[in-house]
């Protein structure tokens, strides 16, 4: 049986899940990495981060892959398949996913939350782009600029005035009468010098290009409808906060949750049920971060080990290690001087001059393959 059985599976992707399975996966525990969609969760919709320590600068997609990496350099798995429910009434437990039932003896849920949206026209285009939900995470980007928040509850009047550290000023842009807060931080936020309010007031719609240059919003009292445009070449920030939807469902009855959704834990973060725990953004806690998160991680990780080892000696099934597998740096290729690459020599040339004398930071996409066109791509980042 022990060959059809996992020592743990870490039910989300993100960066809760993807710490879990690194220290599991270290632990010599053969752990099964679940996730529905795309691995990395939110995070991967942040083109910048700059606050997680040790890391400088680098893209939310970035930095969640290379834990994914070193997860699976120590012989993680994963599967991309939805988690369905949990079956935790013995020892062994079944985790039912849309690709078949997935035995283990641990689990850790991180399945993180997702920020709910407004429904303005162009906010899904635009996340990401200038639309925000984390003024810890991007307010520094909007450094000079005007920033607009949405929202009437206690984040948005808070945020606003943290966001006036970096904005040139906040809006606050409110749909009904007034605050729905607490009157001190309420009045906070309107004795700031840097903070206007706006009651009455819906976003009607956002436009731009690579990032945001138009917004348009809606006074629900008189009808009049005002387009806020930056000087010209200047951008600005849109912050949503309209609260968040944890993925809490799978642990309806095995976790006790709270009236907003989140999961209550103890600082060991199990839940109600022995050997299962739960990590990151579903957890009730006051800082929703990627450093936070891989914390949780590290921290229901560390707990189910010990879980485990006590599930090997009860019930005798002691899944194989995982195989660790050498790290592979991936060589960088240099760009062809022979002229058979994408540009010829001299344009080569030209942009290595360009790209040598930009002081700011350049954010490039590429969607690579295994063509040599590619290699070549790679070569100039």
């Amino acid at each position: 049986m022990s060959a059809d059985v996992y020592d743990a599976v870490v039910i989300g992707g993100g960066p809760a899940g993807l710490t879990a399975a690194l220290y599991l996966a270290r632990a010599r525990f053969r752990v099964l990495v679940l996730e529905k969609e795309k691995l990395g969760g939110q995070i991967t919709i942040t083109s910048e981060v700059v606050n997680y320590p040790g890391v400088l600068r680098t893209g939310g997609t970035e930095l969640t892959e290379t834990m994914r990496r070193q997860a699976e350099t120590f012989g993680a798995e994963f599967l991309m398949a939805e988690a369905t429910s949990i079956d935790a009434s013995g020892d062994v437990k079944t985790v039912s996913t849309s690709r078949g039932p997935v035995k283990c003896l641990g689990i850790v849920v991180a399945t993180g939350a997702s920020p709910r949206s407004v429904g303005f026209r162009g906010e899904m285009e635009f996340r990401g782009r200038g639309v925000a939900y984390c003024a810890t995470c991007d307010g520094e980007f909007f450094t000079g600029k005007d920033v607009f928040v949405i929202g009437g509850g206690f984040a948005a009047a808070e945020e606003s005035v943290f966001l006036t550290k970096y904005a040139k000023h906040v809006t606050i842009l409110i749909r009904g009468d007034d605050f729905k807060c607490a009157r001190s931080a309420a009045d906070e936020a309107r004795s700031n010098p840097k903070i206007t309010v706006l009651t009455n007031t819906s976003v009607v719609s956002v436009d731009g290009d690579t990032a945001l240059r138009v917004l348009r919003y809606r006074n629900s009292k008189t009808g009049e409808e005002t387009e806020y445009r930056p000087p010209e070449g200047d951008t600005f920030g849109l912050f949503v906060f309209a609260g968040y939807d944890p993925a809490t469902a799978i642990l309806k009855d095995i976790a006790e949750i709270d009236e907003r959704g989140y999961v209550v834990t103890g600082r060991d973060l199990k839940t109600k049920v022995d050997g299962i725990y739960a990590a990151g953004d579903i957890c009730v806690k006051g800082l929703r971060q990627v450093v936070t998160a891989t914390s949780d991680g590290a921290i229901a990780a560390t707990e189910l080990e010990r879980h485990i080892a006590l599930m090997h000696e009860r019930t005798g099934i002691v899944p194989e290690a995982p195989k660790s597998k050498p790290v592979q740096e991936e060589p960088k290729a240099e760009p062809s001087a022979s002229g058979d690459g994408p540009f010829p020599p001299e344009v080569v040339q030209q942009l290595e001059t360009v790209f040598s004398r930009m002081e700011s930071p350049l954010v490039l996409s590429l969607s690579l393959d295994d063509r040599p066109v590619s290699k070549e791509l790679e070569g100039y980042m």
